[in-house]
């Protein structure tokens, strides 16, 4: 009997110093047609107030449109949002006043430009550091779209816990200028939840905290428009999951080198190994020229032969250039699917190797104009820092559970019914 207590009290000692998974989860929403946004409601100052941030794992630094005053914002804009989005925010309000106004920081939260904060923001932006007015830390962001000019500042993300809410301070960008070409551009977020890799980013910042014990993230977006973000280990499904390593000298989260195959065919349509990045702040997929050219000339000589009731047309949405029409609108992809084959991506890192399958449903788009559109672009006609580039978008990620592992340094991604929110999206929940 003595020797059984004396175990049991060993297990109980063993398990205080085991320190819990734990999970902060989201609910998402948005579309990758038309919105071209999938985001979250986060919770940001004292008192808090909600905004909503786009998803990117292609981002590391977190920011919202901020009143410093602003010198070029985009115009928010209710028109993108049913009103069931609405009704998240104030399910008593009436308005559909969405989304919510430039944030207003106070300037004693402003980050020094001596402070370990802003040599790490510059640290994750590859660039000399430069210190602004008032000594305060000033950076400047250039994306694919566009660009952000703004200053580093601390306040309150209130996330969600299962006693109420946990305030954490978060250091995040206060965007004052998000550059002329987007003066007055109609947006449906409030700015960008960065997630990518780096010091700065939201998830190092909970982890450095002990609000998550893992570096780990995942997000589940659905082609029915809804879904759930989460940080934290604790959601991972133990089973089912197909694991890439990633690179890790790659400042994105990127699976090494992949082949582009259609079809199923054992030969690849891409003439050399693939450089991919799966970056969630990416409406649609990018290929270089020769994949992507490789892809459209399979797609073209499929249709030709298969399903000649399919005419290419010219889209009113400059985004997709490549498009068909039927003898009648069409309204879902089911309908034509029967036209197109499957893509998929081939991982190998020596004996380890990985597929991402890519079926018609995640690389097409139903227009409004009731086409079917490729949602896969040439990146080099975006922009000249994609030439070489593929990016694995949101289209392609649809309907899966994608898990960035920084942990293990592992890309993982499962089928997953993503419109079915898990149980704790309300909590922060743990376990053992």
């Amino acid at each position: 009997m003595t020797a059984r207590l004396a175990l049991l009290a060993s297990l109980l000692l063993l398990l205080q110093l085991v320190p819990p998974s734990s999970a902060v989860v989201l609910e998402l929403h948005g579309n990758v047609y038309p919105i071209g946004h999938f985001f979250v409601t986060m919770n940001i100052g004292d008192p808090a107030k909600p905004y909503f941030l786009d998803i990117d794992t292609g981002s590391t630094l977190t920011w919202l449109q901020c009143d410093y005053p602003c010198i070029n914002c985009n115009k928010a804009h209710s028109l993108f949002y049913p009103l069931s989005v609405t009704a998240i925010v104030n399910p008593f309000s009436q308005s559909t006043q969405v989304p919510h106004g430039l944030y207003k920081p106070e300037l004693k939260y402003a980050v020094k430009c001596t402070e370990q904060r802003c040599a790490d923001l510059y640290a994750d932006l590859r660039k000399p550091m430069k210190c602004g007015p008032k000594n305060q830390c000033h950076y400047g962001i250039q994306y694919v779209g566009g660009s952000s000019i703004g200053v580093l500042i601390v306040d309150s993300f209130s996330l969600p816990a299962s006693n109420g809410t946990n305030p954490t301070s978060i250091a995040f960008g206060c965007g004052y200028n998000q550059g002329k070409n987007n003066h007055n551009v109609p947006t449906p977020v409030n700015g960008i939840l960065g997630l990518g890799r780096g010091k700065v980013t939201l998830l190092s910042q909970l982890k450095s905290q002990g609000v998550i014990t893992k570096h780990v993230l995942g997000h589940c977006i659905s082609s029915k428009g809804k879904g759930f973000l989460f940080f934290g280990d604790a959601k991972v499904p133990t089973s089912g999951v197909t694991w890439s390593p990633m690179n890790r000298e790659h400042k994105h989260y990127s699976p090494r080198q992949g082949t582009l195959h259609f079809n199923s065919n054992s030969k690849p349509i891409s003439t050399a190994p693939m450089e991919v990045i799966f970056d969630s702040g990416a409406t649609y997929t990018y290929f270089a020229p020769q994949p992507y050219h490789a892809t459209l000339s399979v797609v073209k000589s499929t249709l030709s032969k298969e399903c000649k009731f399919l005419t290419e047309v010219k889209e009113k949405d400059r985004a997709l250039t490549v498009c068909w029409k039927g003898k009648d609108k069409i309204r879902t992809i089911d309908e034509v699917k029967k036209c197109f084959r499957s893509l998929s991506l081939k991982f190998a890192d020596g004996d380890k190797k990985a597929t991402l399958e890519i079926p018609p449903e995640h690389y097409l788009i139903i227009s409004q104009e009731g086409h079917v559109c490729l949602g896969i672009l040439d990146g080099s006609k975006e922009h000249p820092s994609l030439a070489g580039t593929n990016l694995i978008g949101g289209i392609t990620m649809l309907d899966q559970m994608v898990i960035y592992d920084s942990e293990r340094s592992l890309l993982g991604w499962v089928n997953y019914q993503c419109d079915r929110i898990p149980r704790s999206a309300s909590a922060i929940t743990s376990r053992l």
